[in-house]
């Protein structure tokens, strides 16, 4: 149904079977919200994209910098996906996947809880410390540290829908190592490009580090920096910023982030996501309200109040956050998609100013896919 999984053009482009927004306006005014948030401070570089689905067709449009970005979260749903991709049963539990963890407090917690954050695990533990002194990380100790560090509420055997919802890290870290152990994979990277990316056609536009620069891609000069951290040898760029990822992965990728791309290339993953759960259940689960708050198993929903979606997304809207800066929201309703990617952590993570400047961006971001309609239709 829809475009398929066929190749991309990138820029100012066109999915295999999506309408080219030949609109000189849209691609103007693309340019122009990508160019306001550069223009008022909040991130040095900034992309965006948007679609709206109408009929079996997209038409989409994008603008603002060619850059890579280091997409740090936007990683947990193309995890997610690949592990609905993957055949792994989400219903049994870490150990089954990791052994050396079936001991450990989340040894018997089942991988969709991970997914959903409902596994009583902190946010994130520093397993990277050592290298800040100058040693070396242990994996497999890391990964044993990760799997017993439950928060103190978090007590006894998992219930059947998990702990009350922590956003969590760790527990993409860990089904992050069960979905590469399942695939043969060596990272959750190389299983997400495997299973989401390649069948997309983006190779070369969306993936590790390591995999762009196999495509012959030169990050250390066409991503966008992201921070100045002194113990990583100033600047960092073409690398991923996310240190449990640096210290797990290097230049591969882990469940919750490492994964570099392009606004167009992220566009074509959340549209496809959307076309795949029009045609069947497969990614539902993936999506599912569940009890606590708004996470769901590799995506985030709309609050009822105060969402980085904006006003303009519906309430089923579903998406993800970034820290480096990047978002990608979808409403199932409207048939709309948006993503915005920045750098905003350079040159410090201390600049927070995309948290205001989110919801007016997908706001116009939503309006500009409705123009995009509009257009299509005169």
């Amino acid at each position: 149904m829809g475009w398929g999984r066929g190749a991309l053009s990138v820029g100012f482009f066109m999915f295999d079977g999506a309408e080219l927004a030949t609109f000189s306006a849209m691609k103007d005014r693309a340019s122009e919200i990508a160019e306001q948030i550069v223009a008022s401070g909040i991130a040095p570089a900034c992309a965006v994209a948007a679609g709206i689905r109408r009929g079996d067709r997209w038409s989409v449009v994008a603008g603002g910098s060619q850059s890579f970005f280091d997409l740090a979260s936007l990683t947990k749903p193309m995890t997610a996906v690949a592990v609905a991709e993957s055949g792994l049963d989400a219903r049994r539990p870490l150990g089954d996947f990791v052994p050396e963890l079936a001991g450990t407090a989340t040894g018997p917690v089942p991988i969709e809880l991970l997914l959903a954050h409902r596994a009583g695990l902190r946010a994130t533990y520093p397993i990277y410390a050592p290298l800040v002194a100058g040693g070396e990380v242990d994996r497999a100790r890391a990964l044993w540290t990760l799997a017993n560090a439950r928060r103190p509420e978090a007590i006894g055997p998992c219930p059947l829908e998990g702990f009350a919802p922590l956003y969590s890290d760790e527990g993409y870290v860990l089904a992050g190592e069960a979905l590469a152990r399942f695939t043969g994979a060596r990272d959750a990277g190389e299983a997400v490009e495997q299973l989401v990316v390649a069948p997309l056609g983006l190779s070369g536009q969306l993936g590790t580090a390591r995999a762009l620069e196999a495509h012959g891609i030169a990050l250390a000069a066409c991503a966008a920096p992201t921070e100045d951290v002194g113990w990583r040898g100033g600047v960092v760029r073409g690398r991923v910023h996310d240190e449990v990822a640096w210290a797990l992965t290097g230049s591969g990728g882990s469940g919750h982030a490492g994964m570099f791309g392009t606004a167009a290339a992220v566009l074509r993953f959340a549209c496809d996501v959307r076309d795949r759960m029009r045609a069947g259940p497969e990614l539902s689960w993936l999506v599912r309200e569940r009890a606590g708050g708004t996470l769901r198993a590799g995506f985030d929903g709309k609050s009822p109040e105060g969402s980085s979606a904006g006003t303009r997304m519906g309430p089923r809207a579903f998406g993800h956050l970034g820290f480096t800066g990047t978002s990608l929201w979808i409403d199932p309703d409207a048939e709309i998609a948006v993503v915005l990617l920045t750098n905003r952590v350079h040159p410090t993570r201390d600049h927070r100013a995309i948290r205001s400047a989110r919801p007016a961006a997908h706001d116009a971001l939503f309006d500009l896919a409705l123009s995009l309609s509009d257009q299509s239709r005169s």
